[in-house]
């Protein structure tokens, strides 16, 4: 069975190298949970490293870090849907909002519950995922500020996201100004959470907008790279985490099909490159557990060709001696790590 190694140990070291840097420029982490499924043991991590609370986009995972134990606070990152409502107050201290009709509902369930539950208003500064336009934030704080059981804390935006839109001078000013003219409207001070781990760049070299002080980091912590250009933090650990799957099947095969080549399992029409003989690897891991394309080999000499549904196919003609039975490890992407993290047949394993 496919495992994906979680070294604990590397992941404060992460956590703390963000949060460090972060708190000399008055700027908070919220420390993102979602690729590794709020996994409980990883937010206590995050948590002792310095992270001011603990943010994810499935109320299910929320839900599993207070079954655990784990003290938050909690910010559901997706915004809520409507009918999610109550559940959302009952789990989330914090949700990241756009919908005017989506914050009524979640007044309705604080009130129901004599509670009060924490907003941050999202505005899209240019990357076209959620958020108000610029233009229309006014009217819905207005709107909002009125609502019984809601308290605004925060004005927050995300970028390099859907757009890949890079954070810049520009859009994190105009978040800011934003701010300001809440906090003037409110009467209180803002959590002006300026975006994501695209903005560690930034941050490294002390640019971030000015009046930014918050920020959700999950990949540049559980990765240890920013994700403009996925370029290495310095000093953070890039293999905290590790899918490592078991070579089945060892042969050397031609390295383009015989016969007539049509569509793949997954509708695409390949292409191949005559290299001649080659020596194959396949092992126990597919597209149903992770991303081929997203993991990179720590052994020399590997190169992955691609994958089907439930097999890794690697060249492993310049490697060293392999056998079946031997087990190869991989540094994944996000989106590979995300899908073993998911994946049911993918073991987890809690390494210091």
């Amino acid at each position: 069975m496919p495992y994906l190694t979680i070294d604990l140990t590397r992941l404060e070291h992460n956590a703390a190298l963000v949060c460090r840097q972060a708190k000399e420029q008055g700027v908070s982490i919220f420390a993102v949970t979602k690729v590794l499924c709020g996994a409980p043991r990883v937010a206590e991590v995050f948590l002792a490293a310095g992270a001011v609370g603990i943010a994810d986009s499935r109320l299910e995972n929320i839900a599993r870090l207070r079954q655990a134990g784990v003290e938050g606070p909690f910010v559901l990152l997706r915004v809520p849907t409507l009918s999610a409502a109550a559940e959302v107050v009952a789990l989330a201290d914090i949700s990241l909002n756009s919908e005017l009709a989506t914050c009524q509902a979640l007044s309705c369930a604080a009130i129901a519950m004599g509670t009060t539950h924490q907003i941050i208003l999202m505005v899209d500064v240019g990357d076209l995922r959620e958020g108000v336009w610029p233009d229309d934030f006014l009217f819905l704080l207005e709107a909002v500020k009125l609502l019984p059981g809601l308290k605004i804390v925060g004005v927050g935006t995300n970028l390099a996201c859907f757009g890949g839109v890079i954070p810049d001078e520009s859009n994190q000013d105009l978040l800011s100004g934003l701010a300001k003219q809440a906090e003037q409207t409110l009467g209180l001070p803002m959590l002006v959470s300026g975006g994501n781990s695209s903005s560690l760049a930034l941050l490294a070299e002390k640019k971030l907008g000015r009046g930014v002080n918050n920020l959700r980091i999950g990949e540049g912590i559980i990765l240890g790279r920013e994700t403009i250009n996925r370029a290495p933090l310095p000093g953070a650990h890039l293999d905290a985490c590790l899918i490592t799957a078991e070579i089945i099947e060892l042969k050397s095969k031609p390295s383009v099909p015989l016969g007539t080549i049509s569509q793949d399992a997954f509708g695409n029409v390949p292409s191949f490159v005559d290299r001649g003989l080659q020596m194959r690897a396949i092992l126990d891991i597919g597209r149903q557990d992770t991303v081929p394309e997203g993991l990179t080999p720590l052994l020399e000499g590997c190169e992955v060709l691609g994958g089907s549904s439930d097999h890794l196919i690697l060249d492993v003609t310049k490697a060293s001696a392999l056998a079946v039975g031997d087990h190869i490890s991989f540094i994944p992407s996000y989106g590979a790590l995300l899908a073993a993290a998911t994946s049911p047949y993918v073991k987890k394993v809690y390494v210091r």
